[in-house]
């Protein structure tokens, strides 16, 4: 049996030589950013391949979460005759958290293994080795535009997914329940701040559209050329995303909302 601490030790430096792999593969993608940009054309195809194509998904979760949450929330605060804040917390809920993070969550299911199932495929078939012998660049023509579109897909796809769920709890709360609908809106418009709490939760999508993007291009990346290997990179990229967008979430939010 190996000794446990040569296994330890052995382990511990695999991580830190990933780390610093990753580290690189990230300055790597900041780098070509400017370059990416002067290719348009590129970055708006991306924009729409993971956004739009995502859109249907983020959509009907938006609902189905704005109608469960109103439910929920209604049962909980008529109890103690608050069902008057019903807007104000449905709200809340959305542009501070659920939206962000359920958004993200789609995101890396959805368009994150897209991405690294994409750039794994066409590692295997040898398409980024055939541009480095043409003297271009992948990660300045492949990559850095698919993460540019992450990033600006991120935060539009959340706000769609809070705007929708919060018609939907419109519907269940006002059409169906019977709250008032004046005191639904007006509460949420009196009480909720644009900038600390819809403004935070932009930046919050778009820190978590940067991790998404991120990990699903570098699992692509650096995954083994073989179909075991890509299936495997598809599936860490969910794990670790979703793993760093929840971890994210918990600094974000203690450092946002920390004070009042």
């Amino acid at each position: 049996m190996t000794n446990p601490i040569t296994w330890l030790g052995a382990g511990t430096l695999n991580w830190l030589r990933s780390l610093g792999a990753a580290a690189f593969f990230f300055r790597d993608l900041l780098r070509n950013i400017p370059a990416a940009l002067r290719r348009f054309g590129l970055v708006v195809a991306q924009v729409h391949a993971i956004g739009n194509l995502s859109l249907v998904i983020i959509l009907a979760s938006g609902l189905a979460v704005g109608f469960v949450l109103a439910l929920q929330m209604y049962y909980a605060l008529v109890t103690y005759g608050a069902a008057e804040s019903l807007g104000l917390i449905v709200n809340l809920a959305l542009v501070r958290e659920l939206g962000p993070v359920v958004t993200a969550l789609l995101f890396a299911g959805r368009a994150g293994t897209s991405l690294t199932a994409e750039i794994g495929l066409m590692k295997a078939g040898e398409q980024l080795s055939a541009m480095e012998m043409m003297a271009i660049d992948p990660k300045s023509r492949v990559l850095a535009p698919r993460f540019i579109g992450g990033i600006v897909s991120m935060p539009i796809l959340a706000i769609l997914f809070s705007t929708i769920g919060i018609l939907g709890a419109y519907v269940v709360a006002v059409l169906l329940i019977g709250v008032d609908a004046g005191n639904f809106w007006s509460i949420m418009q009196s009480k909720v701040d644009v900038w600390r709490d819809v403004g935070n939760g932009i930046v919050k999508s778009a820190v978590f559209g940067v991790i998404c993007t991120f990990v699903a291009l570098y699992q692509g990346y650096e995954t083994q050329a073989t179909p075991e290997g890509v299936a495997f990179a598809t599936t860490r990229t969910v794990v670790i995303s979703s793993l760093g967008v929840l971890a994210m979430d918990f600094v974000l939010t203690a450092l946002m909302f920390s004070t009042p």
